[in-house]
């Protein structure tokens, strides 16, 4: 209990100062239509997807949470949410429905697949829940934040109509139709709503939550996510010039020394057994790969470095924290035949659906 309770701690400090984004991940980098965003949820553009490998093994979707669940544990809910607009710094409150739509429709491109639309809805739905139950005194009495102006959170029918002049009804109404399918399902451990964190797409394999944040939560851990690595931009480079990595570094680090040839600067000291970098020798001070990649705007800290002469380059597979739910795993999942549920249960070890009412 102790463990989870300093988890919560500092897990509610980061969502107040970061974007939810940051923390799920998910919005999967969203600038404007046709590319990807940036965040925990996830961008509008269309992915590469279909091929081989050993997800698990299809499954018909499964019917609407209601059908068939009268034995399904249930958790209470409210009519709505109280959601702080980072923007505006105004809280407004959204009903639970109306707030499913929007995160959906800001999380994932429109191209997505209806199963791992679901698979959203519920991931944030249930995420609201977990963080409305554990509220942060930095929010002024809000469940989260959001921040619809960039598409962060969640946004309103009337943006993705504006946003897609031509289909956003045809978007909308895949969306809502997928949405109401799973209105009343929620993920569960030991009869609470669990924190159900997602990221745009992990670097082939998902990563503990004690490696991203303070303490760990049993349904957070490690699990294979092979679609990943088909995602468009899955494995990217950017490039620094020594000046410019010198700057960014001795300014959050005063001590820091770089000096001598520039092949020296950077060590990887320790990855993760999903490969994302855990710390990292930069020049004379040992910093983790969460800290550099947050400097540096890396999409993840499954990364590597190259120097060259007097520039580096960095190369990032996947974006995103890389704990719980993959946004574009998800969408594989769903193109290889699998439900709703089965993508939840495979990317949340352990949790189980549940059912939230008034």
């Amino acid at each position: 209990m102790k463990t989870l309770l300093s988890f919560f701690a500092v897990f509610s400090l980061i969502v107040f100062l970061l974007p939810l984004a940051a923390l799920s991940p998910g919005q999967a980098e969203q600038k404007t239509a046709g590319q990807e965003q940036a965040g925990a949820f996830s961008a509008f553009s269309p992915i590469r997807q279909e091929s081989t490998s050993a997800v698990s093994s299809a499954a018909d979707p499964a019917p609407p949470i209601g059908e068939d669940s009268s034995s399904m544990q249930t958790v209470a809910q409210p009519e709505s949410f109280a959601i702080l607009d980072r923007s505006t710094g105004q809280i407004q409150k959204v009903a639970v429905l109306d707030y499913l739509y929007g995160a959906v429709a800001a999380e994932l491109p429109p191209g997505f697949h209806p199963e791992a639309m679901k698979a959203q809805a519920v991931a944030a739905h249930t995420y609201a829940l977990y963080c409305r139950a554990h509220p942060s005194p930095d929010l002024n009495g809000a469940d989260f934040s959001a921040d619809p102006s960039k598409w962060e959170g969640y946004v309103t029918r009337e943006q993705m109509l504006e946003r897609y002049p031509d289909l956003g009804e045809t978007y909308w109404k895949k969306i809502t139709e997928a949405v109401d399918q799973v209105a009343a399902a929620v993920l569960v451990w030991e009869q609470e709503p669990i924190l159900a964190a997602y990221h745009s797409m992990s670097a082939g394999a998902t990563e503990f939550a004690s490696n991203v944040w303070n303490g760990s939560v049993p349904y957070l851990v490690p699990v294979d996510s092979p679609g990943d690595t088909l995602a468009d931009r899955f494995e990217t480079t950017v490039s620094f010039s020594a000046e410019q990595i010198r700057g960014i570094l001795t300014e959050s680090y005063p001590d820091l020394i770089l000096e001598g040839d520039t092949r020296s600067w950077f060590q990887i000291a320790s990855r993760s057994p999903s490969g994302y970098v855990l710390t990292l020798q930069a020049g004379n001070l040992q910093i983790s790969g969460q800290e550099l990649r947050t400097l540096l705007g890396l999409r993840s800290t499954n990364f590597t470095v190259s120097a060259q002469i007097d520039s580096f380059l960095f190369t990032t597979k996947g974006y995103g924290h890389g704990v719980g739910l993959s946004q574009y795993g998800a969408d594989y999942m769903a193109r290889q035949g699998s439900g709703y549920e089965e993508i939840l249960l495979h990317y949340y070890t352990g949790a189980q659906l549940a059912q939230a009412r008034t």
